[in-house]
């Protein structure tokens, strides 16, 4: 079974996405794409890409969510209808499979594709989109996965754009005894079979991706999305973040550093304290990326 994600963490990491996904490439992107566009978003979990990409398309377009999980389709239509209502815009449902938001400067139609990731690309309707984006999962597929994805995207001569993947450096402040060991059991998590056909990419994936789709004569650009975050002042949304992220990253680690879960459990509680108290700082490495087949680069 492929990896699968909890909601309410897609949720608690939107506002961090947000602000860490390079709008440079996004707006490269938006650039090259037709007057109505339609966006593959492969893994779309909440949505969260959508409703940051959307607005930097800035006009009316198309998107398919794409997921195994029909709960978290269903958990996007929900929160991009009501953050649309929040921001003044008009929510339609033509039918009970599709939404409409209407912004100020075109329609968003979104509809849901509930199809297993393990299969692509060969359960993706390629031939009816313009670009293929996804967020935050080519770290976890297999080089073969990306292999055949590239290879399809030509096929079809379609863009691709992969946000928020892991690069393997982090860095967390103050410094604490146990930093190295919870990034050394962290990255051997990373790279475990994620359930996409073997070891997942983990820091690996930017690399991976390039020379895929430079085989096939794309372009490809590369700009940094670290996750930047300090505690202090002191916000609920943020010390939940972080709470979250230590808890997570102690796990992922202890299952690799058995011999030293005292220590990672000391971590964990360091970590977090510091956290409720503003006292922490990290950053995680990111690296976007976008792929332009021949004929779309940028003027």
């Amino acid at each position: 079974m492929a990896e699968s994600f909890d909601g309410d963490w897609l949720d608690l990491r939107e506002p961090f996405d947000a602000a860490s996904r390079d709008a440079g490439l996004a707006t490269i992107l938006s650039a090259i794409l037709p007057a109505r566009p339609r966006i593959l978003d492969l893994g779309a979990g909440t949505g969260s890409l959508l409703r940051w990409l959307g607005n930097y398309i800035g006009r009316a377009q198309a998107w398919s969510l794409v997921d195994a999980d029909p709960e978290l389709i269903d958990r996007a239509f929900d929160t991009t209808a009501d953050r649309a209502a929040g921001a003044g815009w008009g929510v339609t449902w033509p039918n009970r499979k599709t939404l409409l938001v209407h912004s100020p400067r075109g329609a968003w139609r979104v509809e849901g594709l509930l199809a297993d990731l393990r299969e692509a690309p060969d359960n993706l309707p390629l031939h009816q989109v313009d670009a293929v984006v996804n967020t935050a999962l080519c770290d976890l597929v297999s080089e073969a996965w990306v292999q055949r994805v590239a290879a399809a995207c030509a096929e079809h001569a379609l863009p691709f754009y992969a946000a928020l993947n892991v690069t393997g450096r982090e860095r967390f402040t103050p410094a604490h005894r146990a930093d190295a060991l919870v990034a050394r059991g962290f990255a051997r998590d990373q790279r475990r079979d994620k359930g996409f056909g073997g070891i997942a990419l983990g820091a690996r994936a930017p690399s991976v991706l390039a020379e895929a789709f430079r085989a096939h004569g794309y372009t490809v650009m590369q700009a940094p999305s670290d996750w930047l975050v300090r505690t202090r002042p002191v916000s609920p949304a943020v010390a939940d973040f972080a709470t979250e992220l230590v808890t997570g990253m102690a796990g992922a680690a202890g299952a690799w550093e058995r011999r030293h879960r005292i220590a990672l459990r000391d971590w964990a509680r360091d970590r977090t304290d510091q956290a409720l108290d503003g006292r922490l700082g990290f950053r995680i490495g990111h690296a976007d990326i976008l792929c332009l087949p021949p004929g779309k680069e940028p003027g």
